[in-house]
């Protein structure tokens, strides 16, 4: 076979193969359906990253078109659904606006909406290691800790336990973390029981209270007897103190003389005797 004849042979099945190949590729593209065959639905999601508590507006939401065989629990599907309600959590760009990061209607913006009936949102300052570590995020679950002097003793005791993170630094602060970011907290608000809250107040208002991270299975109630400085340093704590009974006021008694006896009767007289001498005969008689 010459030269030419093998040439010509495999340019031959090179278009063979190329005319298969291309038909195999037009047949699979027509068992594609067309991007305009899919459905979609319209859907709402965020214009830009947003903080929770934040008020939405009309440059923050924007429509996209969503599959409507994938459909998202709760979305909405129109930028007008969304103005003027307050976001419940933080979100990103892109993100959908669902029933559960948005506030109902009219409930208005910020953290009220987020504060379920029976409960109370108090805020707590935190010291800057707190703060700035970015441990203690919205949806967190923490302890309270107070730490107090009293009678020249420092004690540290846990007054509140499990209690769940509502937000983590003032507003400015969180306007700052719109880049998914933690930002530096120096307020932190807890979700507590209106008597927790109480609790709070008080231990805030005599100590200082630091905030301990917990796992969120955890939800075991924390007891503790508190610790003293005696007991980080090896001594024995000091036993409580028990303060002394009140002294009974003095009872006046009146002591009346026992009565005197009455006086003995006199003793009987003493008997006598009579002699009587007749003649010679002598005789005595005993005469009472």
């Amino acid at each position: 076979m010459s030269r030419s004849t093998r040439t010509l042979l495999v340019f031959t099945l090179s278009l063979v193969v190329a005319g298969i190949f291309s038909a195999l590729v037009y047949q699979a593209g027509q068992r594609t359906p067309a991007a305009a065959d899919i459905q979609s639905v319209p859907v709402a999601v965020a214009a830009r990253a947003l903080p929770v508590g934040s008020k939405l507006t009309a440059a923050d939401v924007k429509l996209v078109q969503w599959p409507a065989s994938s459909p998202i629990a709760g979305a909405i599907t129109s930028v007008e659904a969304a103005v003027d309600r307050g976001l419940l959590a933080n979100v990103a760009e892109n993100e959908p606006l669902t029933a559960a990061k948005v506030a109902a209607a009219g409930a208005g913006a910020g953290l009220p909406p987020m504060i379920p009936p029976g409960m109370r949102a108090i805020s707590v300052k935190v010291d800057d290691v707190v703060g700035v570590a970015g441990f203690i995020v919205p949806g967190a679950h923490v302890d309270a800790v107070v730490t107090i002097t009293q009678r020249d003793q420092n004690t540290a005791r846990v007054v509140v336990s499990n209690v769940e993170v509502l937000a983590a630094g003032t507003r400015a602060e969180q306007t700052q973390a719109t880049d998914g970011r933690s930002a530096s907290a120096s307020v932190v608000t807890l979700l507590v029981t209106p008597a927790d809250a109480e609790r709070i107040s008080l231990a805030s208002s005599v100590g200082r209270i630091t905030l301990t991270l917990r796992n969120p299975l955890d939800t075991a109630a924390t007891e503790t007897k508190g610790t003293q400085v005696a007991a980080l340093l090896g001594a024995p704590e000091p036993s409580p103190v028990v303060a002394a009974a009140p002294a009974r006021p003095a009872v006046s008694r009146v002591v009346r003389a026992a009565p005197e006896p009455a006086p003995a009767p006199p003793p009987p007289p003493a008997p006598y005797t009579v002699e009587t001498i007749r003649a010679a005969k002598r005789t005595a008689e005993v005469v009472k």
